[in-house]
């Protein structure tokens, strides 16, 4: 056994007894999945996955993240000696990123998917699929709440272990392809729905409650009143009746009350007028834990935060919302799919720009400042939009000067200090309106 690899077996250990000491589960345990999944909230609510998902807000915060980072086009590029770097279309990681992930998936399925088990369960998994010469030709998603992972005590590597139908597959990490969330350990992500089950569970509450009491049909405390006292056979009687008005069904039919029934009402309690505002602030909680903002998932209220500045919004959501989980992604690519040699020379990369493709005057803007900036060329602006290449579309250019409107269609004079010339009456570089060069120092 190499120095290195006891090095790694002792620091393993450390960290496994250390982690043992403050939750009482080992790294090693198989209880760890259970131990990063949901449990039970304080308002009696069991939280799981497939609980949350009920959650319309739940539901909706996982559907946004994960459906736009599965948008949006990731491929594989090449480092150029220059500086530069083009698509690597010959390699044959570019086709399995960028065209088909797996023989029943397309990218945006495929991607969706793995954010969508990152978003839900903190972790991304799925198998990789290798020729005979060892080159990577598809990635199945594996469903991570079958996933144990553990590490091997005496070397520290990773072992994935896979329950399927009765069966566990034992694999190493590299025929995995693991994206991880938010961690502290660097072994598993922390699921948004485990570590958020507390407020989850209050929702799933505040979500009973209201369909009990529209079961029930009454929102206030409603009583009847019986003249005297009844005897056990009038009192079923009674409450047979009662059913039949009973249930959102059969709201707004009225009962027929003889002999000296009376309906009394008490009024509207306090913690049924505070329901809706209970389940509002819901919402915005659970958007917290996925860092969505909510009028990006249809909470419209009063008023907003942002106003009418979409395009900030859509930054932000970018920047905070999006960024993280697309470097997650594409160093996880990295990290799992090439060599350490490869590593150097290729990289992975989403392409942002098509989330301005829904508005066309910030694209339109975007591609001119890029253009008369000199950092993008006519071909690189009409390849975003799929458009063919032209002669002498490769040059960068930025634009030259400024000059005045009265200027416009005059000839213009020989080229002066500037490099492209000026009108012929118009001033020299520093002595426009009379101002002379040592003026301006």
């Amino acid at each position: 056994m190499s120095i290195v690899t006891r090095l790694r077996g002792m620091a393993w250990k450390a960290a496994s007894a250390a982690f043992q000491s403050i939750t009482g589960v080992s790294l090693t345990d198989l209880r760890l999945g259970a131990f990063m999944t949901g449990g039970p909230s304080i308002a009696g609510q069991s939280v799981s996955v497939d609980t949350a998902l009920q959650l319309d807000t739940v539901w909706a915060c996982i559907r946004l993240l994960s459906e736009t980072i599965g948008s949006m086009p990731l491929k594989l590029h090449e480092q150029q000696g220059d500086g530069q770097s083009r698509l690597a279309r010959d390699h044959p990681l570019y086709r399995v990123l960028a065209r088909a992930p797996n023989a029943d998936m397309t990218p945006i399925e495929f991607w969706s998917c793995m954010a969508a088990c990152c978003l839900a369960w903190g972790n991304g998994f799925a198998q990789i699929v290798r020729r005979g010469d060892g080159q990577i030709v598809a990635l199945n998603p594996l469903r991570p709440d079958r996933m144990t992972v553990q590490r091997d005590p005496g070397t520290g590597a990773l072992v994935y272990r896979y329950s399927y139908q009765g069966r566990t597959l034992v694999l190493d990490e590299g025929a995995i392809f693991h994206i991880k969330g938010f961690c502290f350990d660097g072994l598993l992500g922390i699921s948004p729905i485990t570590a958020g089950r507390q407020s989850i569970g209050a929702a799933l509450a505040a979500e009973e409650t209201a369909g009990r009491m529209f079961r029930n049909g009454l929102l206030s405390q409603t009583y009847i009143s019986a003249p005297d006292y009844l005897k056990p056979e009038q009192k079923e009687q009674a409450k047979a009746i009662l059913a039949d008005y009973s249930g959102a069904i059969n709201a707004g039919k009225t009962p027929l009350l003889e002999g000296g029934w009376k309906v009394e009402s008490i009024g509207l309690r306090a913690e049924d007028l505070q329901l809706l505002q209970t389940r509002q602030v819901g919402v915005a909680t659970i958007c917290r834990w996925f860092g969505v903002q909510p009028v990006m998932v249809g909470a419209m209220d009063k008023s907003t935060a942002w106003g009418t500045g979409l395009e900030q919004m859509n930054l932000w959501f970018l920047q905070y919302g999006l960024m993280p989980w697309l470097q997650r992604i594409e160093q996880a690519v990295a990290r799992c799919l090439l060599s350490p040699a490869e590593r150097d020379r290729y990289f992975a990369r989403f392409n942002v720009d098509a989330l301005l493709r829904g508005d066309s005057t910030a694209r339109a803007g975007y591609m001119q400042t890029a253009l008369r900036s000199g950092w993008m060329t006519v071909n690189e602006a009409r390849a975003n939009d799929n458009l063919a290449p032209m002669p002498g579309g490769d040059v960068l250019m930025v634009q030259a000067q400024m000059i005045p409107l009265a200027a416009i269609g005059k000839p213009r004079s020989p080229t002066g200090a500037g490099g492209q010339g000026r009108p012929a009456d118009s001033p020299a570089p520093g002595t426009q309106s009379g101002i002379t060069g040592d003026d301006n120092e």
